[in-house]
């Protein structure tokens, strides 16, 4: 595997071919009406983030919709696992992006006694007959695990804690990772081996350096989808008739202030 950074240019370039086909993909998706899953899964930082904004930047949010479910209410602690997952799931003609999903039971919660090992030990259990199920209704799914050293993990929590702009994105659920690290490299390789099934298979994204991860995510998964292009019908702009006579009256709505003449 490369290490090298990619450098900007050619990763603005291919980038932006990739994203040119994943907007073919969405209206063959659209227009054949088929539903599709992304998993986005992977140690903290590890750039899930930024590769799920790269897939939808050009899309359609009616088509292509992300789902970062927060902490579970009291309520649906008391539910079954997947239930709350089993409603986001798309009907047809969209494609759903889900940025952690029922995976945090075999990562964080796994790790941070969050569930007991009844339920972890059925989630292994449950987890590969619920994929299949969703393959088995013509789910189109597919999984990703993006990875990244401890190394550079910490250089990006750094980062992160030194901006302002980014400070938000750290937890100290996220920093606890940096003592944990074993903990959850145990409870990743447990997890692949119940849940990387031939129906559902996992594809481990090296993220080391993040264009690199998400140029290869990006065209991994278009070439897993038998996706064509649509042709749509074309479209013209109409002529704009001829005034009939309308007057706007006075503004009653408060206008905004144009900052813009004090900028150099």
């Amino acid at each position: 595997m490369t290490t090298e950074r990619l450098r900007r240019r050619p990763y603005e370039k291919q980038l932006l071919r990739l994203q040119a086909e994943l907007v073919k993909l969405q209206e063959w998706v659209k227009t054949e009406g088929q539903r599709v899953v992304v998993v986005f899964e992977g140690r903290d930082a590890a750039g899930k983030g930024g590769a799920i904004k790269r897939v939808v930047e050009y899309l359609n949010p009616r088509v292509a919709r992300i789902v970062a479910l927060p902490v579970p209410t009291e309520r649906e602690r008391t539910q079954w696992y997947f239930q709350r997952y089993v409603e986001h799931l798309p009907a047809a003609g969209q494609i759903v992006l889900f940025d952690r999903s029922w995976y945090n039971r075999a990562g964080v919660e796994r790790v941070m006694g969050f569930c007991t090992q009844e339920e972890y030990t059925r989630f292994l259990h449950q987890c590969p007959i619920f994929e299949r199920l969703l393959v088995e209704d013509e789910i189109l799914l597919r999984k990703y695990w993006f990875s990244v050293s401890d190394a550079e993990q910490e250089r990006r929590f750094r980062a992160r804690l030194e901006d302002p702009m980014r400070q938000w994105k750290l937890s100290e659920m996220d920093l606890e990772s940096i003592t944990r690290w074993e903990e959850y490299s145990r409870a990743k390789d447990e997890m692949m081996i119940h849940t990387h099934i031939p129906e559902a298979p996992w594809y481990e994204v090296e993220s080391e350096d993040k264009r690199r991860a998400r140029i290869n995510m990006i065209s991994h998964l278009l070439s897993t989808i038998p996706y064509r292009e649509v042709r749509r019908a074309p479209l013209e702009v109409p002529p704009r008739p001829a005034s009939s006579g309308y007057r706007r009256p006075p503004r009653v709505e408060t206008l905004v202030p144009d900052v813009t003449g004090r900028l150099s």
